[in-house]
């Protein structure tokens, strides 16, 4: 039986063969221009890169290292090249609320071009406006205004003036005001002569310069009525100088802008805010004032009004200007800022302040009108910045805020911007575990991103695909200008790639791996001065990383040998086998064995699971051990209670177990203590068990014949070594060179197994025999010994039982009767 469970060399590692390949070294193989053995995301990719209906966004899953984001970016690079340029996008005042602030949308490279063009018109203004109000006409045109009011005001005090004189009274300015004095032959009396004159004509006098007093009030009073009038035509005046000023610049933009509604909106409201603050751009010392003060007999004169010239200012949000095709954003940092722009403070006068122009764009916005990829961790792992993603996509619309304003953190007076239509197609790339997690726990996710991208981490190991593996390795050398790979490089790189996926008959999908592979082969070739890489070359750059990763592994393998872990590859023992484990680092795994033992008695039917018992054990460990123990329940024993006790454990094994690959290696242990059949530690053992004893396949095969393999080497290897495995596993071997030498020179062993009878057979050396028509085993079988322990037990539990009824009947009986 042994023999025919025995692999051959040949089934433990599927060579390539150099001479399949028709070049002798890669450096004239076309290039690789598509993805390698991802069909099925590629063929998603394009369909939801191409519909435009809602809710069609991307999620690329896969595993790291398969070239996901760099195929992403190089499909959608060259699907972008052939679209249309989307728009210009600028943020501009809004002058009747300065707090939203308005956008406008321009074709793509025009945005530029309007901020210049204003900024022309604003700068020309400056000139032309202090020149139209320097000019002879104005000045002739204020002159007259100026000049009919003081005539007014003239004549109506003369007015005044004369009827004073008709009643023989003066007209005198004093620092008060006006005052009537007494006039005699056009000459004012004084106060004596005053006092000499009748009593009725003082009496005159005074009801005079009552009446007369009443009508200079009535005078004054209307002058400011005069000056709003003379102010208004001042006003209108300038309003009209400032509008010839500057309606030919207006007019040619309004022209150059006529097809563009929201522009010529815009244009017409900054020359509306131009005529209503003419102070801004006079630059002169006159101002409204100066009339009233002229006809008030005051001097002109005073500061000039200035105000900022940023609220003409145009803010080029997004510039397409000289750029061909759609945009194809990848927004590295992902945070809420990059995603939705932001909204800048500067400090002024020890407040914080802020304008439109301070508005940021963000990720969002760049990439309207074409494709942004996200890196799905990197989102999740920014505040707020997933939820403002999926609110932008619900809302079709970007709207610039900051975390400030949403958590109330800032108090000072902000904008509230127009928003932005949004028009993308997003993609985020990560692994499977995102894309599940936000399925599962996000009722939104699946609504806005109906296309998976599942990137398979391998692919068929057929002629085609390492024909096509061979073009990856050259793109990738020539790209990188690496040294080019021979036959013979190719071959070995194909080979390691099939150990990465953990299986003969399929290629790794990891480009990463394989792109690492071939520069450090590179550097080992280029450092021996060769003109191409060698497998040797790539021998030695497999080996130098095994090297680098391996110090826990060998610190591990060094505590065996040193007989401070207790693992025996020699002699028989009941109740003990090596189960074969695996130990992950990172992206280093590798092969330990573990010694298990099983102890029994008789018992209630239940087997202890001691990794279990102090919380060292996983699920699927403790799966396993149940499902061993109903085979034992099943197998052997139907018609009477199992009457057993047995533990279980993983001796020396202070970490958590988990797992059910060592199902198999516990089934043999606890069966070898029933029978008393001792199990050769010279063979280690990996797989799991079904209800049926069926053994089934497990992961790491074949690192875990390697791990076993490495302590027989280093004790020495007796040709009674080896390891049994599941033979579903068979077609998972690729293993080390080493391990096929010692395999085909004798030295060590390869078993595959089926069910656990035939494992039980290599380990004890026994026949498991086969239950006949009468239902039992054959004698002398294995199996008929662990029938007739497991029926001992049962029987000594009766009797056990009955004695103890018995004892307890006794002991009542003898009560009753002291009792009485």
């Amino acid at each position: 039986m042994n023999k025919d469970r025995q692999l051959p060399p040949e089934a433990l590692y599927r060579s390539c063969d150099p001479a399949c390949f028709d070049f002798d070294t890669t450096e004239h193989l076309p290039d690789l221009g598509r993805m390698l053995g991802q069909d099925r995301a590629v063929e998603a990719i394009r369909f939801g890169s191409d519909i435009r209906l809602e809710g069609f966004n991307l999620f690329v899953l896969g595993p790291p290292g398969t070239g996901r984001h760099s195929f992403v970016r190089r499909f959608l690079d060259e699907k972008a090249a052939g679209e249309a340029v989307p728009s210009d996008w600028v943020y501009v005042n809004n002058f009747e609320e300065p707090r939203s602030p308005k956008v406008l949308e321009l074709p793509a490279g025009r945005g530029c071009t309007l901020r210049d063009h204003i900024a022309r018109l604003i700068d020309e203004a400056h000139r032309a406006i202090p020149a139209a109000f320097e000019s002879e006409d104005y000045r002739k045109q204020r002159g007259e205004i100026e000049e009919r009011a003081q005539q007014a005001q003239n004549e109506t005090f003369e007015t005044v003036r004369k009827h004073a004189l008709e009643k023989s009274l003066g007209i005198m300015q004093t620092a008060t005001g006006f005052t009537f004095v007494p006039l005699k032959d056009g000459k004012e009396i004084t106060p004596k002569e005053y006092a000499a004159l009748p009593k009725e004509e003082q009496e005159r006098l005074r009801r005079d310069t009552e009446t007369l007093a009443e009508e200079l009030k009535a005078m004054l009073q209307q002058i400011p009525k005069r000056m709003r009038e003379v102010f208004e035509e001042i006003h209108q005046l300038d309003r009209d100088v400032a509008l010839f000023a500057v309606g030919n610049l207006v007019n040619e933009l309004l022209d150059e802008y006529k097809t563009l509604p929201r522009v010529l909106e815009h244009l017409k409201s900054i020359q509306q805010d131009i005529v209503d603050n003419i102070k801004a751009f006079r630059g002169d010392e006159n101002g409204d004032e100066q009339p009233l003060k002229m006809l008030l007999g005051g001097k002109g004169g005073g500061e000039a009004e200035t105000s900022s010239l940023k609220r003409y200012a145009v803010n080029v949000l997004v510039d397409r200007d000289g750029r061909e095709g759609a945009p194809v954003i990848f927004a590295d940092e992902p945070t809420f800022q990059e995603l939705v722009g932001n909204l800048e403070y500067r400090a002024q006068m020890g407040t914080l302040v802020t304008d439109f122009t301070l508005l940021k764009s963000g990720a969002l916005h760049r990439a309207n009108g074409g494709y942004l990829i996200i890196d799905a961790r990197k989102l999740l792992s920014q505040p707020y910045a997933y939820e403002a993603l999926k609110q932008a996509l619900k809302a079709r619309e970007v709207k610039i805020r900051s975390l400030g304003q949403i958590y109330s953190l800032v108090s000072t007076v902000s904008l509230e911007p127009e928003p932005i239509p949004l028009n993308v197609k997003v993609v985020l790339i990560g692994e499977r575990l995102f894309y599940y997690l936000l399925q599962w726990y996000d009722p939104e996710f699946s609504e806005l991103f109906r296309v998976a991208a599942d990137f398979d981490d391998r692919m068929e190991r057929d002629s085609g695909n390492e024909s096509n593996y061979a073009r990856l390795l050259g793109t990738i050398a020539r790209k990188e200008t690496l040294l080019p790979l021979d036959k013979t490089a190719v071959a070995r790189v194909i080979e390691e790639s099939a150990r990465h996926a953990g299986d003969a008959e399929r290629l790794s999908a990891q480009v990463r791996m394989a792109a690492d592979l071939v520069r450090e082969a590179h550097y080992w070739a280029q450092k021996k001065g060769r003109a191409a890489i060698t497998a040797s070359d790539v021998q030695q750059a497999v080996d130098s990383q095994v090297r680098r990763a391996s110090r826990v592994r060998d610190r591990m393998n060094e505590e065996v040998l040193r007989g401070t872990v207790l693992i025996d590859t020699t002699g028989s023992t009941v109740g003990q086998v090596n189960g074969l484990a695996i130990v992950g680092l990172g992206d280093f795994m590798f092969g330990h064995p573990n010694r298990i033992t099983a102890r029994l008695s008789m018992g209630s039917g239940r087997i202890i699971d001691i990794e279990r018992e102090v919380e060292l054990g996983g699920p699927l460990h403790s799966k396993g051990v149940l499902i061993l123990s109903r085979y034992l329940a099943s197998h052997y024993v139907t018609d009477r209670p199992l009457s057993l006790s047995a533990s279980l454990v993983f001796e020396q094994s202070y970490g958590g177990v988990d797992g059910d690959s060592a199902s198999a290696a516990e089934l043999c242990a606890l069966l070898s203590a029933l029978a008393d059949a001792p199990i050769r530690q010279s063979l280690g053992i990996t797989g799991s068990v079904n209800q049926f004893g069926q053994v089934q396949a497990i992961g790491g095969v074949n690192q875990k014949i390697e791990g076993f393999f490495d302590i027989c080497q280093g004790r020495g290897l007796t040709g009674d070594q080896g390891v049994i495995i599941p033979e579903a596993n068979v077609k998972h071997l690729m293993l080390r060179s080493e391990v096929v030498d010692a395999v085909r020179e004798g030295r060590f062993h390869v078993y595959a197994v089926e069910h656990v009878d035939q494992a039980l057979a290599l380990l004890t050396g026994m026949e498991p025999g086969e239950r006949g028509a009468d239902g039992r085993f054959p004698a002398d079988t294995l199996n008929a010994r662990i029938t007739d322990r497991l029926l001992e037990f049962a029987e000594n539990r009766r009797a056990f039982s009955k004695d103890q009824k018995k004892n307890r009947d006794g002991s009542a009986s003898s009560q009753e009767e002291n009792g009485d």
